[in-house]
């Protein structure tokens, strides 16, 4: 649901600014819900156990631990297939290709922290990776827009 909400954002701020329908934006918001969703996994494996036993309908209380994981790296190849499909879709220059590779090297990072079975990284790769990946995407993003 956080990754919806989310994505919906990047949408409604360019339809509230042009007051018309494109898919670059569209695009980009299906890049957020996925890389939301994928970190949002991350995340929830601390909760499993808790979930499970109050029957809360998280991915990792349904799948496990591991099955999880998978999902979340799913999620974040789409993503990073995605991020890379609109640089190509939007003839973006190389701040943006160069931001792209440096966010998708940053989600296989955050995968490398976290396991199944070691959970001990996951506020690394959960807040301090991801707030870092988009405050470079972002600064990148905005050298291709003004540079």
């Amino acid at each position: 649901m956080l990754g919806i909400g989310l994505a919906l954002a990047p949408l409604g701020a360019f339809l509230a600014v042009s007051e018309k329908f494109e898919l670059l934006p569209v695009l980009l918001g299906f890049i957020v819900l996925l890389w939301v969703s994928g970190f949002d996994i991350i995340y929830a494996l601390q909760d499993e156990e808790f979930d499970h036993q109050n029957k809360l309908h998280s991915v990792p209380s349904l799948l496990g631990k591991q099955k999880a994981l998978w999902v979340s790296n799913f999620l974040h190849l789409l993503c990073a297939v995605l991020l890379l499909y609109t640089a190509y879709l939007g003839d973006f220059g190389g701040w943006y290709w160069a931001g792209a590779f440096i966010f998708v090297g940053l989600l296989i990072y955050q995968h490398r922290l976290v396991s199944y079975d070691d959970l001990s990284k996951v506020n690394l790769a959960f807040f301090t990776t991801n707030g870092v990946a988009s405050v470079i995407f972002a600064a990148f993003v905005l050298l291709e827009l003004f540079v």
